[in-house]
């Protein structure tokens, strides 16, 4: 059975359902954070390259000038315009250094942050449990959580042995106050067939997130600023609906937690900055 994925990238916290504009850019801007890390990383391997040509300059002036020297028996020091050459091939290197140093504390920072996100949660909620996963894709922490952990077969209301994880995801959530995260509702392609309250898959799997959310903030205390209520109905499968098996695995609840990032986004921003000038 497939189990809901966790993750860690840049969202604004909501406390109730968003709607499927504010999702799109969500996720636009999990993408944008995306593509301003490749171009940091081109950048990065652009510069240490650069790094290496200048190294192999110096060391060829050196050897230049130590040729001069072993040449000329009166020539006691180097020639005024070979230290100079060195001299600015030397602080060439170090600002090329300061500059990479500084892209790679930042890239080490937001790698951290997830690390230490996967590493929380793997050790409160555990990974025993096989209707229960905790991965990172993409540079987001998942927590998937099996349907039938949570709800009984066309509900949304949580089951107690859901409570039981939930409270474990909770305590994570409220040890980090900076984490945001947003709980996504999947069904599988059967219609519901509701009581009037609920019309289709879409009504159910939000249903379903606010109605995680409301345990999390009514009964286990988690801020209700932290949570993104959001439900992708039967449009995102994990498999094809043709089999009661695979049905089963797209009827899940997935817990993407996301630490801010607006830190890490904005130092890389003012570092590809400083670049382009």
């Amino acid at each position: 059975m497939r189990k809901i994925v966790i993750a860690l990238s840049v969202l604004a916290l909501l406390t109730s359902c968003v709607s499927k504009k504010k999702y799109t850019d969500l996720e636009a801007k999990n993408k944008e954070t995306q593509d301003l890390l490749n171009s940091a990383t081109v950048k990065l391997n652009s510069c240490l390259e650069e790094k290496a040509g200048l190294s192999a300059t110096v060391a060829g002036l050196k050897e230049h000038n130590q040729t001069l020297i072993n040449t000329s028996k009166d020539m006691t020091v180097l020639t005024t315009k070979g230290a100079e050459n060195i001299e600015k091939a030397l602080e060439t290197i170090k600002e090329k250094d300061l500059k990479i140093s500084r892209m790679q504390d930042a890239l080490t920072k937001k790698d951290s942050v997830t690390l230490a996100v996967v590493t929380s949660l793997k050790s409160a909620v555990g990974i025993s449990d096989p209707d229960i996963e905790i991965n990172v894709e993409k540079g987001v922490v998942f927590i998937s959580i099996a349907d039938k952990l949570l709800f009984k077969t066309g509900s949304y209301d949580v089951t107690d042995r859901a409570k039981a994880v939930l409270a474990k995801v909770a305590k994570v959530v409220n040890d980090k106050p900076d984490f945001e995260c947003m709980i996504e509702g999947h069904t599988d392609s059967v219609p519901y067939i509701g009581n009037g309250v609920l019309l289709d898959n879409w009504d159910l799997s939000v249903k379903r997130s606010t109605s995680i959310i409301r345990v999390l903030t009514n009964q286990l205390g988690v801020k209700p600023e932290q949570l993104i209520a959001a439900g992708r109905s039967s449009y995102v499968p994990l498999v094809a609906n043709y089999s009661a098996e695979n049905r089963a695995r797209n009827r899940r609840t997935r817990i993407v937690v996301l630490p801010k990032i607006d830190q890490f986004y904005d130092m890389i921003e003012k570092e590809m900055k400083k670049q382009q000038k």
